[in-house]
């Protein structure tokens, strides 16, 4: 059974792989619970049920510019509350992050085959090759858009589960080369958005999913701008797709200045 097929109840909804919960200071205030909160009920609310089909790269900007409002919830939710560790904020967003994009993702996994998706591509210009992380001497490798997701959702769970990278008791240090480390697993999962977008928007809109999509995506790059996680060539062929859909936000908190 692959990974991704692990990751559904005889097909039918994907569950949560990881979970993390926040080693919160006692004495702080419950500012990150309550943004949390409100991300989550951005996310989950429901979109127009009569959303057209959406088949070329202009129509999916337009289309995500219209179900997009002004993401001051999110561009909340992203920032470190007062008195917490970055490293223990960078912990908590990266499990759920990695649970958004696996779940997105595992709704066109049917879509998304080494048959129909040959190469981790996001456009015929961009193509992400997959590193060896047990072998950087070994050149990295052109690997299907599902054999290198699953790489990736693998590796990246090697390192939820290790508690010397990913911490979960008080009082346990993070790595040195946390930031570093985190800096490298947003980088690579945004090409997951990157694949779907480029590649599968059709179905994605056929599903009705496209509103969760356009606000996981830009939850995601809120918070990678505000800790300066990715950088502008990082975004590849959805460089124009980001700055429209953070337009609004650029002048209250910096975005693609």
């Amino acid at each position: 059974m692959s990974f991704f097929q692990s990751h559904f109840n005889g097909g039918a909804v994907p569950t949560i792989r990881s979970t993390r919960t926040f080693r919160r200071n006692p004495e702080l205030s419950p500012a990150s619970s309550k943004r949390q909160q409100e991300y989550y009920q951005t996310i989950n609310s429901t979109g127009d049920p009569n959303q057209k089909r959406v088949s070329s790269h202009k129509e999916i900007r337009e289309y995500a510019e219209q179900t997009l409002g002004s993401g001051s919830a999110l561009a909340q939710a992203v920032k470190l509350p007062k008195g917490e560790d970055t490293n223990e904020w960078f912990a908590v967003n990266v499990v759920n992050f990695y649970n958004q994009i696996n779940m997105l993702y595992g709704t066109i996994t049917e879509f998304c085959s080494p048959k129909t998706c040959p190469r981790m591509i996001a456009t015929q210009e961009y193509e992400y090759l997959w590193q060896d992380p047990m072998n950087r001497r070994k050149p990295p490798v052109s690997m299907s858009a599902p054999g290198y997701v699953e790489a990736l959702m693998t590796w990246i769970q090697g390192f939820l589960d290790d508690e010397s990278v990913f911490p979960t008791k008080m009082g346990v240090p993070f790595p040195r080369q946390f930031p570093a480390l985190v800096k490298t697993i947003m980088k690579r999962l945004f090409r997951v958005y990157a694949h779907m977008y480029c590649h599968h928007f059709d179905e994605i809109n056929e599903l009705g999913i496209q509103a969760h999509l356009n606000t996981s995506l830009k939850h995601f790059v809120l918070f990678c701008r505000e800790f300066h996680l990715l950088q502008p060539k990082d975004y590849g062929p959805m460089g124009d797709l980001v700055s429209r859909m953070l337009q609004g936000d650029t002048k209250k908190i910096g975005i693609l200045d």
